[in-house]
Protein backbone atom coordinates (compact mmCIF):
# COMPACT_ATOMS: atom_id res chain seq x y z
CA UNK A 1 0.00 0.00 0.00
CA UNK A 2 1.20 3.37 -1.08
CA UNK A 3 0.87 6.23 1.86
CA UNK A 4 0.79 9.03 -0.90
CA UNK A 5 -1.11 10.25 -4.06
CA UNK A 6 -0.42 12.64 -6.43
CA UNK A 7 -3.03 14.87 -8.30
CA UNK A 8 -2.77 17.47 -10.88
CA UNK A 9 -5.47 19.93 -12.40
CA UNK A 10 -5.27 19.85 -16.67
CA UNK A 11 -2.36 22.26 -17.10
CA UNK A 12 -0.20 20.82 -14.44
CA UNK A 13 -0.60 17.37 -16.04
CA UNK A 14 0.12 18.34 -18.97
CA UNK A 15 3.05 20.14 -17.39
CA UNK A 16 4.28 16.90 -16.32
CA UNK A 17 3.50 14.71 -19.16
CA UNK A 18 5.79 17.11 -21.47
CA UNK A 19 8.65 17.87 -18.91
CA UNK A 20 8.35 15.65 -15.62
CA UNK A 21 7.98 18.00 -12.51
CA UNK A 22 11.51 20.19 -11.36
CA UNK A 23 12.27 22.31 -8.54
CA UNK A 24 12.80 25.16 -11.54
CA UNK A 25 9.08 24.51 -12.37
CA UNK A 26 7.10 25.64 -8.78
CA UNK A 27 6.17 29.17 -8.59
CA UNK A 28 3.45 28.79 -5.55
CA UNK A 29 3.50 26.95 -2.45
CA UNK A 30 0.25 27.02 -0.59
CA UNK A 31 -0.51 26.05 3.02
CA UNK A 32 -3.56 24.88 4.23
CA UNK A 33 -5.52 25.86 7.91
CA UNK A 34 -6.52 22.47 9.60
CA UNK A 35 -4.56 22.27 12.67
CA UNK A 36 -3.10 19.13 13.55
CA UNK A 37 -3.53 17.66 10.21
CA UNK A 38 -0.71 19.74 9.12
CA UNK A 39 1.61 17.55 11.35
CA UNK A 40 2.11 15.11 8.37
CA UNK A 41 3.02 17.75 6.14
CA UNK A 42 6.44 17.94 8.28
CA UNK A 43 8.61 15.06 6.52
CA UNK A 44 7.37 16.72 2.76
CA UNK A 45 7.76 20.37 4.30
CA UNK A 46 11.80 19.22 5.58
CA UNK A 47 12.09 17.85 1.93
CA UNK A 48 10.87 20.26 -0.12
CA UNK A 49 12.61 23.15 1.72
CA UNK A 50 15.77 21.36 2.66
CA UNK A 51 16.33 19.44 -0.28
CA UNK A 52 14.49 20.02 -3.14
CA UNK A 53 13.98 23.36 -3.64
CA UNK A 54 17.29 25.12 -3.19
CA UNK A 55 18.31 23.33 -6.08
CA UNK A 56 16.36 25.86 -7.90
CA UNK A 57 16.94 29.44 -7.53
CA UNK A 58 13.39 31.47 -8.47
CA UNK A 59 11.37 33.16 -6.56
CA UNK A 60 8.54 31.31 -4.68
CA UNK A 61 5.14 32.95 -3.63
CA UNK A 62 4.71 31.07 -0.15
CA UNK A 63 0.76 31.22 0.79
CA UNK A 64 -0.38 30.12 4.37
CA UNK A 65 -3.83 30.26 6.54
CA UNK A 66 -3.24 29.15 10.30
CA UNK A 67 -0.76 26.72 10.51
CA UNK A 68 -0.44 26.90 7.37
CA UNK A 69 0.73 30.12 7.73
CA UNK A 70 3.37 28.97 10.78
CA UNK A 71 4.89 25.93 8.51
CA UNK A 72 5.80 28.64 5.59
CA UNK A 73 7.13 30.80 7.81
CA UNK A 74 9.43 28.40 9.13
CA UNK A 75 10.43 27.79 5.65
CA UNK A 76 11.80 31.48 5.28
CA UNK A 77 14.24 30.63 8.35
CA UNK A 78 17.95 30.46 7.63
CA UNK A 79 17.61 27.02 8.96
CA UNK A 80 14.29 25.41 8.20
CA UNK A 81 15.31 22.21 8.64
CA UNK A 82 15.82 22.57 12.30
CA UNK A 83 13.09 24.92 12.18
CA UNK A 84 10.21 22.31 11.11
CA UNK A 85 11.64 19.97 13.39
CA UNK A 86 11.75 22.21 16.81
CA UNK A 87 7.76 23.57 15.38
CA UNK A 88 7.00 20.06 14.99
CA UNK A 89 8.02 18.94 18.61
CA UNK A 90 6.83 22.17 19.95
CA UNK A 91 2.95 21.35 18.43
CA UNK A 92 3.27 17.95 19.41
CA UNK A 93 3.67 18.78 22.99
CA UNK A 94 1.94 21.59 23.71
CA UNK A 95 -0.11 21.65 26.72
CA UNK A 96 -2.16 23.94 28.63
CA UNK A 97 -2.21 24.05 32.17
CA UNK A 98 -6.23 24.61 33.51
CA UNK A 99 -5.72 26.87 36.70
CA UNK A 100 -7.57 25.37 39.83
CA UNK A 101 -11.66 25.51 39.39
CA UNK A 102 -11.73 25.85 36.03
CA UNK A 103 -12.77 23.20 33.53
CA UNK A 104 -10.74 24.61 30.64
CA UNK A 105 -8.74 27.85 29.36
CA UNK A 106 -10.87 30.85 28.38
CA UNK A 107 -10.07 32.79 24.62
CA UNK A 108 -8.03 35.17 26.90
CA UNK A 109 -5.70 32.80 28.51
CA UNK A 110 -5.17 30.61 25.56
CA UNK A 111 -4.41 33.37 23.46
CA UNK A 112 -2.17 35.11 26.09
CA UNK A 113 0.28 31.45 25.84
CA UNK A 114 -0.25 30.93 22.05
CA UNK A 115 1.31 34.08 21.29
CA UNK A 116 4.14 33.83 24.20
CA UNK A 117 4.93 30.64 22.24
CA UNK A 118 4.80 33.25 19.00
CA UNK A 119 7.27 34.89 20.46
CA UNK A 120 9.61 32.60 21.85
CA UNK A 121 9.89 30.83 17.99
CA UNK A 122 10.50 34.12 15.93
CA UNK A 123 12.11 36.15 18.87
CA UNK A 124 15.70 37.81 17.38
CA UNK A 125 14.55 35.52 13.80
CA UNK A 126 11.70 38.02 12.26
CA UNK A 127 14.31 39.60 9.71
CA UNK A 128 15.13 35.91 8.40
CA UNK A 129 11.78 35.42 7.20
CA UNK A 130 10.91 38.82 5.71
CA UNK A 131 14.23 39.40 4.38
CA UNK A 132 15.19 35.69 2.45
CA UNK A 133 16.24 35.93 -0.98
CA UNK A 134 13.91 34.24 -2.61
CA UNK A 135 10.53 33.57 -0.63
CA UNK A 136 7.39 35.41 -0.52
CA UNK A 137 5.45 34.65 2.61
CA UNK A 138 2.02 36.15 2.19
CA UNK A 139 -0.39 35.38 5.79
CA UNK A 140 -4.12 35.45 5.29
CA UNK A 141 -6.48 36.44 8.15
CA UNK A 142 -10.05 37.07 8.28
CA UNK A 143 -10.92 40.99 9.26
CA UNK A 144 -14.56 40.97 10.86
CA UNK A 145 -16.76 43.84 8.80
CA UNK A 146 -19.55 45.73 10.69
CA UNK A 147 -20.69 43.68 13.81
CA UNK A 148 -17.87 41.08 13.51
CA UNK A 149 -15.65 44.60 13.70
CA UNK A 150 -14.76 44.25 17.36
CA UNK A 151 -15.06 41.56 19.50
CA UNK A 152 -18.07 40.69 21.98
CA UNK A 153 -19.57 38.49 24.35
CA UNK A 154 -22.69 38.73 22.19
CA UNK A 155 -21.84 40.94 18.82
CA UNK A 156 -19.62 37.56 17.76
CA UNK A 157 -21.76 35.00 17.92
CA UNK A 158 -24.52 37.03 16.48
CA UNK A 159 -22.20 37.90 13.87
CA UNK A 160 -20.99 34.19 12.63
CA UNK A 161 -24.38 32.94 12.65
CA UNK A 162 -25.31 35.68 10.18
CA UNK A 163 -21.59 34.50 8.39
CA UNK A 164 -22.78 31.48 8.17
CA UNK A 165 -26.29 31.86 6.91
CA UNK A 166 -24.82 34.40 4.18
CA UNK A 167 -21.89 31.48 3.06
CA UNK A 168 -24.99 28.93 3.04
CA UNK A 169 -26.29 30.88 0.02
CA UNK A 170 -23.57 32.28 -1.84
CA UNK A 171 -19.52 32.63 -0.92
CA UNK A 172 -19.70 35.83 -2.14
CA UNK A 173 -22.14 36.90 0.38
CA UNK A 174 -19.57 35.91 2.92
CA UNK A 175 -17.71 39.45 2.47
CA UNK A 176 -20.11 41.43 4.18
CA UNK A 177 -19.12 39.74 7.31
CA UNK A 178 -15.65 39.21 7.02
CA UNK A 179 -12.82 39.94 4.45
CA UNK A 180 -10.06 38.37 3.68
CA UNK A 181 -6.53 40.48 4.74
CA UNK A 182 -3.29 39.10 3.34
CA UNK A 183 -0.09 40.53 4.96
CA UNK A 184 2.78 39.80 2.36
CA UNK A 185 6.68 40.19 2.69
CA UNK A 186 7.55 44.19 1.45
CA UNK A 187 7.36 44.69 -1.80
CA UNK A 188 5.30 40.79 -2.83
CA UNK A 189 2.72 41.21 -5.17
CA UNK A 190 -0.48 39.03 -4.17
CA UNK A 191 0.21 35.58 -6.19
CA UNK A 192 -3.63 34.74 -6.86
CA UNK A 193 -6.29 36.84 -8.59
CA UNK A 194 -9.13 38.38 -5.81
CA UNK A 195 -12.22 39.07 -7.83
CA UNK A 196 -13.95 36.21 -6.12
CA UNK A 197 -13.96 37.65 -2.90
CA UNK A 198 -13.05 41.11 -0.71
CA UNK A 199 -9.30 41.74 -0.29
CA UNK A 200 -6.97 43.68 1.11
CA UNK A 201 -3.20 43.49 1.37
CA UNK A 202 -1.25 44.85 4.38
CA UNK A 203 2.90 44.97 4.22
CA UNK A 204 4.24 42.26 6.59
CA UNK A 205 7.15 43.62 8.87
CA UNK A 206 8.81 43.19 12.35
CA UNK A 207 6.21 45.54 13.93
CA UNK A 208 3.09 43.67 13.12
CA UNK A 209 4.67 39.95 11.90
CA UNK A 210 4.13 37.99 14.90
CA UNK A 211 0.49 39.56 15.48
CA UNK A 212 -0.56 38.74 11.92
CA UNK A 213 0.62 34.98 12.55
CA UNK A 214 -1.45 34.83 15.56
CA UNK A 215 -4.40 36.44 14.01
CA UNK A 216 -3.77 33.51 11.01
CA UNK A 217 -4.25 30.69 13.76
CA UNK A 218 -6.94 32.67 16.15
CA UNK A 219 -10.34 30.50 15.95
CA UNK A 220 -12.93 31.93 16.73
CA UNK A 221 -14.27 31.59 20.11
CA UNK A 222 -11.27 29.39 20.97
CA UNK A 223 -9.03 32.04 20.59
CA UNK A 224 -9.05 35.84 21.06
CA UNK A 225 -9.09 38.06 18.06
CA UNK A 226 -6.11 40.43 17.53
CA UNK A 227 -7.17 43.88 17.33
CA UNK A 228 -5.63 46.89 15.72
CA UNK A 229 -2.76 44.77 13.90
CA UNK A 230 -0.21 47.43 13.26
CA UNK A 231 0.06 48.81 9.46
CA UNK A 232 -3.52 47.47 9.04
CA UNK A 233 -7.03 48.79 8.97
CA UNK A 234 -8.26 48.71 12.35
CA UNK A 235 -10.46 45.90 13.59
CA UNK A 236 -10.86 42.24 14.91
CA UNK A 237 -8.59 39.98 12.75
CA UNK A 238 -9.37 36.23 13.05
CA UNK A 239 -8.31 32.61 11.32
CA UNK A 240 -6.81 32.85 8.06
CA UNK A 241 -8.48 29.21 7.35
CA UNK A 242 -12.56 31.33 7.99
CA UNK A 243 -12.19 32.83 4.75
CA UNK A 244 -9.51 30.89 3.25
CA UNK A 245 -9.58 27.09 4.63
CA UNK A 246 -7.76 25.31 2.07
CA UNK A 247 -6.39 28.37 -0.14
CA UNK A 248 -8.87 27.46 -3.15
CA UNK A 249 -7.70 30.16 -4.60
CA UNK A 250 -7.64 32.05 -7.85
CA UNK A 251 -4.19 30.94 -9.18
CA UNK A 252 -4.89 30.73 -12.39
CA UNK A 253 -1.91 33.74 -13.65
CA UNK A 254 0.60 31.36 -12.06
CA UNK A 255 3.79 31.30 -14.27
CA UNK A 256 4.41 27.59 -13.15
CA UNK A 257 3.29 25.05 -10.62
CA UNK A 258 1.43 25.68 -7.94
CA UNK A 259 2.38 22.62 -5.25
CA UNK A 260 0.49 22.16 -2.86
CA UNK A 261 1.34 19.28 -0.16
CA UNK A 262 -2.17 19.10 1.57
CA UNK A 263 -3.34 16.56 3.88
CA UNK A 264 -6.55 15.42 1.73
CA UNK A 265 -7.55 15.60 -1.95
CA UNK A 266 -10.73 18.39 -1.66
CA UNK A 267 -9.63 21.86 -1.62
CA UNK A 268 -11.92 23.53 0.55
CA UNK A 269 -12.67 27.19 0.12
CA UNK A 270 -13.87 28.68 3.46
CA UNK A 271 -13.77 26.81 6.79
CA UNK A 272 -17.34 27.51 7.06
CA UNK A 273 -17.71 25.20 3.90
CA UNK A 274 -17.02 22.63 5.33
CA UNK A 275 -20.17 21.04 5.63
CA UNK A 276 -21.34 21.95 1.67
CA UNK A 277 -19.99 19.33 -0.39
CA UNK A 278 -20.64 20.82 -3.53
CA UNK A 279 -17.87 23.34 -2.99
CA UNK A 280 -15.61 21.20 -2.84
CA UNK A 281 -14.45 20.05 -5.86
CA UNK A 282 -12.00 21.30 -8.07
CA UNK A 283 -12.45 24.48 -10.39
CA UNK A 284 -10.35 25.81 -13.00
CA UNK A 285 -8.43 28.25 -10.28
CA UNK A 286 -6.66 24.54 -9.69
CA UNK A 287 -5.33 24.24 -13.00
CA UNK A 288 -1.90 24.39 -12.64
CA UNK A 289 -1.93 22.75 -9.16
CA UNK A 290 0.33 19.71 -8.28
CA UNK A 291 -1.40 18.50 -4.76
CA UNK A 292 -0.18 15.87 -2.87
CA UNK A 293 -2.02 14.02 0.01
CA UNK A 294 -2.13 10.82 1.99
CA UNK A 295 -3.97 7.48 0.38
CA UNK A 296 -7.30 7.47 2.47
CA UNK A 297 -6.60 3.68 3.14
CA UNK A 298 -2.88 4.76 4.58
CA UNK A 299 -4.55 7.30 7.14
CA UNK A 300 -6.59 4.53 8.28
CA UNK A 301 -3.29 2.69 9.23
CA UNK A 302 -2.53 5.91 11.75
CA UNK A 303 -3.66 5.93 15.37
CA UNK A 304 -7.06 6.07 15.55
CA UNK A 305 -7.61 5.15 11.85
CA UNK A 306 -7.50 8.74 11.52
CA UNK A 307 -5.17 11.82 10.75
CA UNK A 308 -4.37 14.35 14.16
CA UNK A 309 -7.06 17.16 14.75
CA UNK A 310 -8.14 19.18 17.25
CA UNK A 311 -10.86 16.56 18.68
CA UNK A 312 -7.98 14.68 20.09
CA UNK A 313 -7.59 17.15 22.97
CA UNK A 314 -11.23 15.70 24.00
CA UNK A 315 -10.58 12.00 23.02
CA UNK A 316 -7.74 11.96 25.54
CA UNK A 317 -8.45 14.65 28.03
CA UNK A 318 -5.68 15.06 30.59
CA UNK A 319 -4.12 11.92 29.35
CA UNK A 320 -1.68 14.41 27.19
CA UNK A 321 1.34 11.79 27.09
CA UNK A 322 -1.31 8.99 25.39
CA UNK A 323 -1.82 12.04 22.49
CA UNK A 324 1.51 12.93 22.48
CA UNK A 325 2.16 9.68 21.69
CA UNK A 326 -0.83 9.03 19.10
CA UNK A 327 1.10 12.44 17.24
CA UNK A 328 4.15 11.45 17.37
CA UNK A 329 3.59 7.98 15.98
CA UNK A 330 1.74 9.39 13.21
CA UNK A 331 4.08 12.40 12.61
CA UNK A 332 7.07 9.45 12.22
CA UNK A 333 4.74 7.40 10.01
CA UNK A 334 4.00 10.36 7.27
CA UNK A 335 7.46 10.00 6.47
CA UNK A 336 6.54 7.80 3.85
CA UNK A 337 4.83 10.80 1.78
CA UNK A 338 8.41 12.47 1.80
CA UNK A 339 10.25 9.35 0.72
CA UNK A 340 7.40 7.79 -1.90
CA UNK A 341 7.51 11.67 -3.24
CA UNK A 342 11.09 11.53 -4.02
CA UNK A 343 11.09 8.34 -5.71
CA UNK A 344 8.12 9.44 -7.86
CA UNK A 345 10.28 12.62 -8.70
CA UNK A 346 12.76 10.34 -9.72
CA UNK A 347 11.55 7.97 -11.57
CA UNK A 348 7.77 8.42 -11.61
CA UNK A 349 5.78 9.37 -14.67
CA UNK A 350 2.59 10.81 -15.62
CA UNK A 351 1.17 7.89 -15.54
CA UNK A 352 0.66 8.06 -11.43
CA UNK A 353 -0.70 11.40 -11.62
CA UNK A 354 -4.56 11.51 -10.78
CA UNK A 355 -6.62 14.20 -11.86
CA UNK A 356 -7.96 16.39 -9.43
Amino acid sequence: MKALRIYAGPAARAHIEARGLRPEDVRIVPGAAGGPKGLILGPIDRFLFSEWLPQSAQPIDLVGASIGAWRLANACLDDPKTAFEQFEHGYIHQHFEVPPGQKRLSAKEVSAQFGEGLRSFYGGRVDEVLRHPRYRLHVITSRGRHILGREGRARTPVGYLGAFLSNSVHRRSLGAWLERVVFSSPGAALPFGTRDFRTRQVELMPLNFELALQASCSIPFMLEAVHDIPGAPRGAYWDGGITDYHLHLDYGDADGIVLYPHFQKAVVPGWLDKSLKWRHGATRFLDRMVLLAPDPAWVRSLPNGKLPDRNDFLRYGNDAPARMKAWRTAADASRRLADEFAQWLHAGSARDVLPL
